[in-house]
């Protein structure tokens, strides 16, 4: 027994039992964007959740770590955008990262992670613009990163677009979306979001239509 999809523009035939890989997130998350980027036109299902409202007991079923995203490849869960990552590129058999590529990922989550922290802190009610030592260590890691980012894209080194420059780009522009930076003097940054921002995909997973 088989059964056709869509995938892309092209029309497939598949085992009748054939399941879709499902991710799950939600539409305002840089790091489910960069995984919705990387899956591109494949054949997958996503499921949007509030994490934070109704979608809290959905995500509590699916991952334990109670992050997103998540991804569900037949019986084999991935929790973590960058294992996600590793798992989609193994499967498709990607060349894998350098060690230069696993270093700009590094620098990429540790601003975001921060940043998250800010978000959060702040819609929490807490006043993050205090002169505490955990909120200037967020925002000193922020641009200590930015600015090391902003020098790879002078120097080129963002040039193809790959996972790392999807996950600088959602990044970039989740920052600006959320206006958590003043960009003064790394304005390269939204230089190169400003490249890629009309892309079809990345125009469709703009967080600000959620």
């Amino acid at each position: 027994e088989i059964a056709s999809c869509l995938v892309g523009s092209e029309m497939c035939i598949r085992d009748s039992h054939y399941t879709p890989v499902k991710g799950i997130g939600s539409t305002t998350s840089p790091y489910v964007r960069r995984i919705r980027l990387l899956l591109d036109d494949s054949d997958y299902e996503f499921v949007n959740l509030d994490i934070y409202g109704q979608g809290r007991d959905e995500l509590r079923r699916n991952n334990p770590a109670l992050k997103i995203p998540m991804l569900i490849d037949d019986n084999q869960e991935v929790y973590d955008s960058r294992v996600i990552a590793r798992y989609l590129s193994e499967k498709q058999g990607m060349v894998p990262l350098t060690w230069d590529q696993e270093n700009q990922l590094t620098l990429i989550d540790a601003a975001n992670d921060s940043a998250v922290i800010l978000l959060l802190s702040a819609r929490s009610g807490i006043d993050t613009n205090e002169d505490l030592m955990f909120f200037n260590l967020q925002r000193e890691r922020i641009m200590m990163t930015f600015r090391t980012l902003a020098a790879m894209v002078d120097d080129g080194q963002f040039a193809q677009w790959n996972y790392p420059a999807i996950c600088l780009y959602c990044l970039v522009d989740w920052i600006e979306f959320r206006d958590l930076v003043d960009f003064a003097g790394i304005e390269s940054l939204l230089g190169f979001r400003d490249q890629h921002r009309d892309q079809p995909l990345v125009a469709a997973t703009d967080p600000r239509k959620a």
